[in-house]
């Protein structure tokens, strides 16, 4: 048996965003814009003691960002049709502590649509999420970080039902969506404390999922899969791994979706902490983007981590920008 090939490595380089401390505690769910070189993102939440967080748009090319305040803590938040003269979205679809909704850049306003997700039990709220045809598939996260009581999601746009998938997670990340070959939907989802990349058949008309089937094993890794998106062929996971731990660098890797084997790592210096990657066209290129964070950093941990928060961008060999997938919720 041929021994598996050494993955290839790359360093990405920090931005200039986020620029202020409560932006930088926690960067998630960066989405590539129709608009080519921007991309949205989200601040979970503005410092440890925070009970809002905000989406933000940032130009890759002038490294400018603009920040609107949400009126409490998004997991995710995926861009409407609507667009101003500049091609740019005016209204998101987002998941705001335990309600989903309409956010209207213009006028900060905030207009949900379906409350009460995770009624049934406390101190949860939503985390990550994927938008599918109008549908939405999200998770929610319990807020200690311990106990397996967190939900997984479906949001089916035909009837606006909201149905719950599992009822037993903790932390839900890392939410894909895909079709094999024989045309059957699945559903790549994490659960970041079991260190463990799953697959679903999901049928998003019946409102059910299959047995998990695991793609990547990571029980025996230091570090914690957090966000993930597929490569532009399907062929390969992109996850970022949250090291909770100082570290002279953090990892974002590329998995073989068929075999689990290693492809790619790209090394966040000076930052630990990966949070999320997306795949953005920029010039012809396609570039990575990865979201890092200072949560539960201390003053000493992140002297020596100066990066710790920033987003980075890095070189990929993926060649073509149409088959990266720009995820509008449609209204």
């Amino acid at each position: 048996m041929n021994a598996p090939s050494k993955p290839l490595v790359r360093d990405a380089c920090p931005l200039n965003v986020p620029d202020t401390d409560s932006l930088r505690f926690l960067p998630e769910g960066p989405i590539p814009l129709q608009k080519e070189g921007w991309l949205s993102w989200v601040g979970i939440q503005h410092g440890g003691e925070s009970r809002h967080g905000s989406i933000n748009l940032l130009d890759l090319a002038t490294q400018q960002n603009q920040s609107f305040d949400l009126p409490g803590r998004p997991g995710f938040a995926f861009a409407c049709s609507s667009k101003d003269d500049s091609g740019l979205p005016t209204r998101f679809v987002a998941g705001v502590e335990r309600a989903l909704g309409i956010f209207d850049i213009r006028d900060g306003s905030w207009a949900p649509f379906c409350e009460g997700v995770d009624a049934s039990v406390s101190n949860t709220i939503i985390n990550d999420g994927v938008a599918h045809e109008g549908n939405l598939i999200f998770g929610t996260k319990d807020l200690a970080f311990a106990e397996k009581k967190a939900g997984l999601y479906l949001y089916r746009q035909s009837d606006q039902q909201l149905i719950c998938l599992r009822d037993d997670q903790i932390c839900s990340n890392g939410k894909m969506i895909r079709t094999d070959s024989a045309g059957n939907l699945k559903l790549v989802d994490i659960d970041s404390p079991t260190r463990l990349i799953v697959q679903y058949d999901l049928d998003i008309e019946a409102g059910t999922l299959g047995p998990a089937e695991v793609l990547v094993d990571l029980t025996d890794d230091p570090g914690v899969p957090d966000g993930a998106i597929l490569t532009p062929d399907g062929d390969g996971i992109i996850v970022s791994i949250f090291l909770p731990e100082v570290s002279e660098f953090g990892q974002t890797r590329l998995y073989d979706l068929a075999t689990g084997e290693l492809r790619c790592v790209w090394r966040t210096p000076g930052s630990p902490q990966n949070t999320c990657p997306a795949l953005v066209p920029q010039g012809g290129k396609v570039q990575l983007v990865i979201t890092t964070a200072v949560e539960n950093m201390s003053e000493a941990d992140r002297a020596q981590c100066p990066s710790a928060g920033q987003l980075f961008l890095a070189e990929t060999d993926f060649k073509d920008a149409s088959k990266i997938d720009v995820a509008n919720f449609y209204e």
